[in-house]
């Protein structure tokens, strides 16, 4: 079974693009969103988010109180990179428990991250996928989805790689702009991996 990777900026429209690759009965998992749920399921991981950033970290029946975490590693690089050390491990064991339950007939799987890069779990996968679109575009989107200002997207942009860093990693593009199929392009890749 195939491990895919499929990353892209902020706006990009990776889960977009996940979403045609579910049609065809390929099985996604959003690292993004595994990482939420773990967050206040891990015991592992509670404990250590605990012990690095304090007991306050968790509010009444293991809450996540996200304004205590944010105030720590909001601009703080160093706080920041000690939380990603904590939650990237648990989200690879949640990975590898997740590939174990895929029936084994499965051609491939996706693996959908912001940071697949980032975080060194591209390793995990056999391939890579970016989804690119022009700056102007992710921004609109990202400002229309999330009712914010430019200057927060660009903040947020500024937290990942570039698209250009991430073209030279990637094995595979699509380019998610008004003037490009998306569900053409995930069709070939998609008859690529099943061969």
């Amino acid at each position: 079974m195939l491990k895919i990777g499929i990353t892209g900026g902020i706006g990009s429209g990776k889960t977009t693009v996940c979403r045609v690759f579910e049609t065809l009965g390929i099985p996604v998992f959003y690292a993004d969103d595994v990482a939420k749920d773990i967050m206040v399921t891990d015991s592992l991981l509670i404990e250590g988010v605990k012990n690095a950033f304090g007991e306050e970290s968790y509010l009444e029946h293991q809450v996540l109180n996200r304004g205590h975490i944010a105030q720590i590693v909001f601009n703080n690089d160093t706080e920041l990179a000690k939380l990603n050390a904590l939650v990237h491990p648990a989200v690879f064991r949640a990975f590898d428990q997740w590939v174990a339950e895929v029936p084994a007939h499965t051609p491939y799987i996706l693996k959908e991250a912001a940071l697949l890069f980032e975080s060194d779990s591209y390793k995990m996968c056999d391939k890579t996928i970016v989804v690119i679109a022009p700056l102007s575009l992710k921004k609109k989107r990202v400002m229309l989805r999330d009712q914010v200002t430019e200057a927060q997207v660009q903040a947020r942009i500024d937290k990942q790689f570039s698209d250009e860093q991430k073209i030279k990693m990637a094995d595979f593009l699509i380019h998610n702009e008004e003037s490009s199929s998306i569900i053409l392009q995930v069709l070939t890749l998609h008859e690529r991996f099943i061969k």
